[in-house]
């Protein structure tokens, strides 16, 4: 009887797309802020003459509030005229940290995510097999944390219900804070939470929510470690008996993309006189016969050095597991390893048997993964390698935000927030109804905006206004990071990426509010035409 329920329960996950929530039809709050303002006479370039004296209080300060409100409106219309919008280039390279490839003389590869894209077909086949596995042996929150671990109110789900802000408070002791000793330790797994970092975490994340949810629809008793450790047993069978390997096999066409560009990159790196090398956790024959696929039989020769089940992330901090070589066969060999050869197969070792025998140390190496712990943190802090990250979501993140939609909706909700932190002052029983109309409208712009990405969860690397942990940790694990190692392929092999100057909150940046409610001279705003 769990095992048919269990599989009810996968089945309304599946059919809702597979995002691990609920899916409801998609509803406009009925807010004056929800779409592009309206225009106005103002020109942007003439100057403005100082806003009048605030009146003394009552019904005359109400119309001197919603006159500065009409004002902002006209002039963030005046500032986004509609060739601002798809400025951001989905295939671009985004830099955390300033790099030339120029000084890059050995690439490094993951292989999973990273030189093979794989299609969201395969999610529910991973999400389909753990449920059986599990059906057959057989606090828990889902929710969002920003940077500064607090938790985004409207994103926590029980299962596949959303849990009230009043309860998620009351859970943390009356605070939105999570603790640190609570939060994920180095490689994201805390004592009590653990982080889901990749698009592997997809399937898991949505097992445990529909199996939360069947536990608490049917009032069955269970605790929630052991519920989270045989959950995550059963996607980890999913790959340790192969099942993964088995369907992209099966059907690379189906579940490969993109095989043709990742071909051209290691090519075009080769041709340049770059040092490749693979350090992967899967097995030999899975990783032979997908390259195969995307660059052909002899795909060994682009490689100076191949590493397969290397056990990352234990293989960067581990110096006790000496490196193996596979014969053709992918038969283990018993030869003592004291050089890594071009065209051989090495499985297992740890970097810093690497490290001695390749001497590839230090900025010169450059390396890509799709994991932020597994893959980039070790190599970063503890030995200095210039690091790539591969987040195939971002592609679908820049062309949302490059919508006329998103764009106005954030515009005017900084403005808006400039706005209520400076009439803010006015304290008059009519302004407080005006400002409580300001801050409805402003919170219903956030989830407008929100929902754009995501209805349960937004953006992957925004709160409301904060930077997520997972931004935050992408920001210190990578030097760049991409939709796809396909973007290589739109960049010089010497070109150098500067990451844009981030304005301190002291710096005071041209932010729309500040001009929009008087922080700065009007006269920039014909300046502001000029800058895109």
């Amino acid at each position: 009887m769990a095992g048919a329920g269990l599989r009810a329960v996968a089945r309304r996950w599946l059919l809702c797309g597979g995002h691990g929530g609920p899916r409801t039809a998609s509803s406009s709050p009925s807010c004056p802020g929800c779409g592009p303002p309206g225009p106005g006479a103002h020109c942007p370039g003439a100057p403005r003459s100082a806003p009048a004296q605030a009146p003394a209080g009552g019904a005359d300060l109400s119309a001197h509030l919603w006159a500065r409100y009409q004002d902002m409106r006209r002039l963030v219309h005046d500032l986004l005229p509609p060739e601002v919008c798809s400025l951001l280039n989905p295939a671009a390279i985004y830099a955390n940290n300033e790099i030339s490839l120029r000084d890059v003389e050995v690439y490094g590869f993951d292989y999973d995510y990273t030189l093979a894209q794989y299609a969201d077909a395969l999610h529910p086949e991973i999400f389909s097999a753990a449920r059986d596995i599990l059906i057959e042996h057989y606090k828990s929150l889902l929710m969002k944390i920003d940077a500064f671990h607090y938790v985004q109110l409207g994103t926590a789900y029980r299962g596949l219900q959303p849990v009230p802000d009043e309860e998620v408070i009351e859970l943390y002791g009356g605070t939105q804070h999570i603790p640190l000793y609570q939060m994920s330790g180095f490689y994201g797994k805390g004592p009590s939470i653990k982080q889901f970092m990749d698009i592997f975490s997809l399937p898991e994340m949505a097992l445990l929510s529909c199996v939360v949810d069947y536990f608490l629809g049917h009032s069955l008793e269970f605790d929630q470690a052991h519920l989270y450790k045989d959950v995550t047993d059963a996607i980890r069978d999913v790959h340790v008996k192969g099942l993964m390997y088995q369907w992209i096999e099966q059907d690379m066409e189906k579940y490969i993309l993109r095989g043709d560009e990742t071909f051209a990159v290691l090519s075009r790196l080769v041709a340049h006189g770059k040092q490749l090398f693979l350090i992967t956790n899967s097995p030999f024959s899975f990783v032979d016969k997908g390259m195969r696929h995307m660059v052909g039989p002899d795909w060994r020769q682009l490689f100076d050095v191949v590493i397969v089940q290397a056990d990352k992330p234990s293989f960067f901090t581990d110096r006790r597991k000496p490196f193996r070589k596979l014969d053709e066969k992918g038969s283990l060999q018993w030869d003592r390893i004291t050089r890594l050869e071009k065209g051989k197969i090495y499985r297992q070792g740890n970097l810093f048997d690497f490290l001695r025998l390749t001497e590839w140390r230090g900025p010169r190496v450059l390396y890509f993964g799709d994991h932020l712990y597994s893959d980039l943190a070790d190599l970063m802090l503890r030995h200095g390698w210039r690091t790539g990250a591969i987040i195939p979501e971002l592609e679908r993140e820049i062309r949302i935000i490059n919508t006329e939609q998103y764009m106005h909706s954030l515009t005017w909700q900084q403005a808006l927030t400039g706005l209520l932190e400076r009439m803010q002052t006015y304290q008059d029983a009519e302004s407080r109804q005006v400002l409580a109309a300001w801050m409805k409208e402003r919170q219903e712009l956030r989830c407008i905006t929100k929902a754009l990405f995501n209805a349960q969860f937004g953006s992957i690397f925004r709160t409301f206004h904060n930077p997520t942990y997972f931004s935050r940790r992408l920001v210190r694990f990578s030097d760049l990071y991409m939709a796809s190692l396909s973007c290589l392929l739109n960049y010089r092999v010497d070109f150098t990426f500067y990451p844009r100057r981030t304005p301190l909150q002291h710096e005071a940046p041209l932010w729309m509010d500040q001009l929009c409610t008087g922080c700065m001279k009007t006269p920039f705003l014909g300046d502001m035409a000029h800058i895109r």
